[in-house]
């Protein structure tokens, strides 16, 4: 799983960078929708395939799909388009693991060890950190646009626990045309709406949606959803610890953002947290699983054990 994580955060990592290219060409309705209109065609066959729990789970699907891609790239766009970082963008969306372990034990009854609230702690100084620096770096961005990624994240956490109270879930492939599909349909509204439909005829735009389509989408939001049903939760929020690292150094590189000293002290607490939070007693949760007759709870990244059974990532 050590390949497959690097990989998400690879490709998540992307969308950032693709969401700047794009951006430096068309407005964003613009750019979402040609992002996601070849993107449902192409998956329109897993459409049709049974697997959502029929018209109620069908719904529950769009309405996960309207949270975690239409809600959270809107704000994620807009924050870029309004002269927040990339990097920075990251790491305010990082945050999302702070409020899923703080809802993990009453929505979904996963126990959050001490160490792991430790870690959480320290990866919210991080993001105080990197934010305040590039806040106050002078660059004209109004401090307000600094909320916008943050309302992102919460619709994306809204998603994940949505969708892990889901007993009938598709598969990730069919998932993700759910959720492309729905994006394609807002969208297209937003921009013909706006009169942005008109795609540019830039060789660069049409690159940047090449690069959204492949490495964001079904890279990025295709493992997060399939690395959600096989480590759970807290172990694939964890992950989205290290994508403001390599978002980061991805945007220094590509576009000359600043990287100050702040910067990297907050980048270096977030990495930290990842390992705190990610570091789990094996002795103790052997110890835990051998009393209830289970193997060690090895998919949630806690040794958590609700109702006499282990939690294994799945629906409540």
């Amino acid at each position: 799983m050590i390949g497959l994580g690097a990989l998400f955060v690879a490709c998540w990592s992307s969308g950032f960078i693709g969401a700047k290219l794009g951006a430096a060409d068309a407005p964003v309705a613009t750019v979402l929708m040609w992002r996601f209109v070849p993107l449902a065609l192409l998956l329109a066959p897993w459409l049709v395939r049974s697997g959502a729990g029929g018209t109620a789970g069908l719904g529950r699907q769009i309405l996960v799909g309207a949270l975690s891609q239409s809600g959270y790239l809107l704000t994620v766009y807009c924050a870029i388009g309004l002269g927040v970082n990339t990097g920075t963008t990251a790491l305010i969306d990082g945050v999302q693991p702070l409020v899923v372990a703080a809802l993990a034990g009453p929505l979904l009854g996963v126990a959050v060890s001490g160490r792991q609230w430790a870690g959480l702690g320290v990866g919210a100084a991080g993001v105080a950190m990197v934010t305040w620096s590039d806040a106050t770096s002078g660059h004209g961005t109004p401090l307000w646009a600094y909320l916008v990624p943050f309302a992102g994240m919460c619709c994306l956490v809204a998603a994940t626990f949505l969708d892990r109270r889901t007993r009938d879930r598709p598969s990730p492939v069919r998932a993700v045309a759910i959720h492309c599909t729905t994006s394609a349909v807002v969208f297209t509204a937003l921009a013909v709406a706006t009169g942005t439909a008109l795609p540019p005829a830039s060789a660069r735009f049409w690159l940047a949606m090449a690069w959204l389509i492949v490495f964001a989408t079904f890279g990025g939001y295709g493992l997060y959803w399939l690395l959600l049903d096989r480590v759970g939760v807290t172990a694939v929020n964890t992950l989205m610890f290290l994508v403001p690292a390599a978002t980061t150094i991805w945007g220094t590189l590509m576009f000359g953002e600043p990287f100050s000293a702040w910067t990297g002290t907050g980048l270096a607490l977030a990495l930290a947290a990842t390992w705190l939070v990610s570091r789990r007693p094996q002795s103790r949760e052997r110890a835990v699983s051998a009393a209830r007759g289970a193997p060690p709870c090895h998919r949630t990244g806690v040794a958590g054990v609700r109702r006499g059974r282990r939690f294994d990532g799945g629906s409540a």
